[in-house]
């Protein structure tokens, strides 16, 4: 278990972050394609390629989660792409999950899938460089019925516990969505019923919460509710769940986007960052996990283009780098870095 300490403690180290690269094939295609570049398995591979080498990559991102098609391809020198990551200094994460899937007699709520066969992709993937996972569960606020958290807390658990016996590090995703009309003081009622549940679970199978990363939804009001609620009132739910749920002894909190724009996501986390700085220093390292919010407008700006790739990383690294100072890193140490 030692060694899963180290590498949790390592993918929240202060000023650095986790770049949610993982979009399944079929989501991937779709965004290549409103980017207005062709869809096939070249340009997926080829974008991201380009996000991992973007260069002082490693300044701000610790890790970098991807599917199974892309940890199956190799880097243009023929390095695999768990190999590669390691080279530039960041260790390759692998999403496990295999979807959503209706949940019966829950009221429209779904469960995550992939729990079959799950032990021995593990070790398939730990044999190709991963050194952590990623299992994402979604919940509605509207209507959160009781069977869906549970169903997919006890998900979470087993998949949590089959990676640490793998000796892979499981990030644990219970995401509370964000879409819908709720304003925030729902969105906080049921993360902080969502938290409670899996924590429970992750008890019960006897996961060791020094060797997970929680990586969960901000406390945000949704997109369709006319009072969004700023950083502040962000900050202020968010920690007040996190306290109230969370053992201490998890090794950090990694928050998602949840599809909130790069200046939204950060300035959110910013404020949780000071928040929880001012009130004392929290139990668990306090980053990021995002996906679109860092690279959406590093895809529009390549749009499959050799040419663009410079710019293309260069964008990247400039909302990675604003995401670390969110984080709570000092301005001046993350632009010399």
């Amino acid at each position: 278990m030692q060694v899963l300490h180290q590498v949790a403690g390592a993918l929240v180290a202060p000023g650095k972050g986790i770049l949610a690269a993982d979009e399944s094939i079929a989501t991937m295609s779709k965004r290549l394609a409103e980017a207005g570049v062709t869809p096939s398995a070249d340009a997926r591979r080829d974008y991201r390629v380009l996000l991992l080498t973007t260069p002082g990559l490693d300044s701000w991102v610790s890790g970098i989660i991807v599917c199974d098609e892309t940890l199956g391809q190799a880097l243009p020198d023929g390095t695999t792409f768990g190999e590669g990551a390691a080279a530039f200094g960041i260790m390759a994460g692998i999403k496990v999950d295999k979807g959503i899937a209706p949940l019966p007699f829950s009221g429209g709520g779904f469960v995550t899938e992939g729990l079959d066969g799950l032990r021995g992709r593990l070790d398939a993937y730990r044999s190709r460089g991963a050194v952590f996972a990623k299992w994402r569960a979604v919940f509605s606020p509207a209507g959160l019925h009781p069977r869906t958290v549970r169903a997919n807390g006890h998900a979470l658990a087993r998949y949590a516990a089959l990676c640490q016996e793998t000796g892979i590090v499981p990030i644990v995703e219970p995401e509370v969505l964000m879409d819908g009309g709720h304003g925030i003081g729902a969105c906080q009622e049921a993360t902080a019923s969502v938290l409670a549940a899996v924590f429970g679970e992750l008890g019960a199978m006897g996961a060791d919460p020094r060797g997970m990363v929680l990586k969960p939804n901000m406390v945000i009001s949704g997109t369709g509710n006319e009072d969004q609620a700023g950083p502040a009132e962000v900050a202020a739910g968010t920690l007040q769940v996190l306290a109230a749920t969370v053992p201490p002894a998890v090794a950090g909190v990694a928050f998602l986007s949840g599809g909130q724009r790069n200046d939204q996501a950060c300035a959110n986390l910013a404020a949780i960052s000071a928040r929880a700085a001012a009130g004392g220093a929290p139990p668990w390292r306090l980053t990021f996990s995002f996906g679109r919010a860092l690279v959406s407008d590093a895809l529009r700006a390549w749009h499959g283009l050799p040419g663009n790739a410079a710019d293309a990383q260069a964008t990247l690294a400039a909302n990675c780098r604003r995401a670390s100072e969110a984080s709570g890193r000092p301005a001046v140490a993350a632009a010399g870095a």
